[in-house]
């Protein structure tokens, strides 16, 4: 997704306001709305696409559709939203129901009937109007805790249909089912020196302190630059109820009074998802964990949701010219939180030195390079990432050595590695591997002869890693030669620790059977209600496969009575 410049850098900061439906849906579930995580939410290399809802921290609520429609996908995924319903509604808009424990209905019927039809769990359905319709209100699903959920919740979303822009679920009327009147909190501000500018005697980005004013306001350390600067802040939000932290919706800066940067979190693309890396002071977070929130851009970007002047939020201090910015943090319900910082020139030297620069190499962000040595090389096409910057590259002990995970990646780069000391028997057996710590992990490798190509979006360590090693396959309560007849379900835990599993299967009496698999987990379970289970004995196959064609199989039988 691209944008003109002049769609990214102009003067004025007015967002359109489109006139959502405020009375078309209903809430998803019948329990109070209570949010443990908002649109906009800063996540790993993401940007939440809607409201996380807080379901009482259990599974097996009932999921309603929102408003009439028809189910337009269905995906079933490990990770991700897990198990995620899609509803198409006539007024333009889809609504999307993620971490599902599972669907209900008709939609089960045609959800288990694609499961064997493909022989697979992990499936997505692309589905016609007349196929699969629901009205308002209907139950479609169970809440639960599949795929990438850290516990139980829904994943709810509204998209524009046409476009697939997400757009923030507080605009379609559900404002009215949230309490707020509290104020974002703005945790830290951070001044940064760009360019060899110098602030407060140092070349080296300083954290500011705050004092709290008699109009709620509050007033920062004053600023004492030389040359050019930006600041970034670290900010949450929190309503009446969930005491979440939750994700800021607006974010505006001034100097002198003149608005010079500012986004609000109200519709978005999902190719523009991973510039959250790029808003963020990313070397930061990956050391300390904190996401202070930059509030420039030393290059442009194509996040939708910045408006900025000219400078692009960077601030010249000038001889003889003394300013004063100011940071404003609000919610939708117009909660605000706002942080004065005096500015004035200073031509002090500096007493605290910029890191020192020890790589031999440096990148552009708008051209391709290329670095080799030995049997390794990478390269990283133009637009790879965010800002120009010095790269640490080297090669040594078998292993490429490019940079670290302190400089965020936007898009793929490639590794290539020769090696030709394996026997041909083995080089199927071989990927390369991120090491981190003790261990490594995989990245789809492909082989051609002795060279070996990868693709990955983090910088760090990589090397050829043979895995020679078939998965494990553990049942979780023994039914060897047992009659079983009272057990609901089959679980197996399966887990390769080198490449990572690929597939795996299952077969009772010869006959491809589904077993969902949960990946926080690495359990694999069979429950006995789609009549595949024979009266009497039966015979249980489980096959698993890691990314490089190591396989398992475990077999057992059992016998069971069917009921009558």
């Amino acid at each position: 997704m691209k944008y003109s410049l002049l769609t990214l850098f102009f003067c004025h900061f007015i967002f359109a306001q489109t006139q959502y439906p405020k009375n078309d849906f209903r809430p998803p579930l019948d329990i109070p709305m209570q949010l443990s995580g908002n649109f906009g939410e800063l996540r790993p290399n993401h940007f939440h696409a809607g409201f996380d809802l807080k379901t009482n921290q259990r599974e097996g609520l009932t999921v309603h559709a929102i408003a009439d429609g028809y189910v337009s996908r269905i995906k079933i995924s490990t990770f991700g939203n897990g198990k995620c319903i899609y509803i198409t509604h006539p007024n333009g808009y889809t609504s999307v129901y993620g971490h599902l424990q599972t669907t209900v209905g008709p939609i089960q019927d045609y959800v288990l009937k694609t499961h064997y039809k493909e022989k697979a769990y992990e499936i997505e359905m692309f589905l016609k109007p007349d196929e699969l319709p629901v009205t308002k209100g209907q139950v479609i699903a169970l809440s639960g805790n599949t795929g990438s959920s850290e516990g139980p919740h829904l994943h709810f979303e509204i998209r524009d249909t046409k476009t697939e822009f997400v757009i923030n679920p507080i605009f379609f009327g559900f404002d009215k089912d949230i309490k707020d009147t509290k104020k974002p909190t703005i945790s830290s501000v951070y001044v940064y020196p760009l360019e060899n500018a110098s602030v407060n005697q140092s070349k080296q980005p300083l954290l500011l302190n705050v004092a709290l004013q008699k109009d709620g306001t509050y007033l920062a350390t004053k600023v004492k630059a030389n040359g050019k600067i930006g600041f970034g802040i670290s900010a949450v939000d929190y309503d009446d109820v969930s005491f979440n932290k939750n994700g800021v919706f607006n974010v505006a800066t001034f100097l002198n009074g003149n608005q010079n940067y500012n986004y609000q979190f109200n519709t978005y693309s999902f190719d523009e998802m991973r510039y959250v890396n790029a808003l963020i002071d990313y070397a930061k977070y990956k050391k300390s964990g904190q996401r202070v929130q930059k509030l420039f851009m030393k290059t442009p970007y194509a996040l939708s949701i910045i408006k900025t002047d000219s400078l692009r939020g960077i601030i010249p201090v000038k001889p003889n010219l003394a300013s004063t910015y100011r940071i404003e943090v609000s919610d939708y319900f117009g909660n605000l939180s706002a942080i004065t910082v005096p500015v004035e020139y200073d031509a002090a030297t500096a007493i605290v030195k910029a890191e020192p620069v020890t790589s031999k190499y440096f990148i552009k962000v708008n051209k391709d390079a290329n670095f080799e040595k030995d049997n390794m090389s990478v390269f990283f096409p133009a637009g790879t990432f965010y800002d120009d910057f010095n790269l640490n590259f080297d090669v040594r002990n078998n292993r490429i050595y490019i940079h670290d995970d302190t400089v965020p990646v936007h898009s793929n780069f490639t590794i290539t590695i020769k090696d030709d000391s394996y026997p041909e028997t083995l080089r199927d057996k071989l990927f390369i591997g991120r090491f981190s710590g003790n261990g490594s992990s995989y990245n789809g490798t492909v082989r051609k002869g002795d060279v070996f190509t990868a693709k990955s979006k983090i910088l760090g360590q990589f090397g050829l890693v043979l895995d020679t090693i078939k998965p494990t396959i553990k049942i979780a309560k023994p039914i060897e030669g047992k009659w079983i007849t009272g057990q609901k379900k089959i679980e197996f835990i399966i887990n390769d620790a080198s490449s990572g599993i690929k597939s795996y299967n299952g077969y009772l009496n010869g006959k491809w059977v589904l077993f969902e698999y949960e990946n926080k987990t690495r359990k694999i379970t069979h429950t006995f209600d789609d009549a595949i289970v024979a009266e009497g004995a039966n015979d249980l196959k489980i096959e698993v496969i890691d990314n490089v064609g190591n396989s398992a199989i475990f077999e057992t039988h059992f016998f069971r009575s069917q009921p009558k």
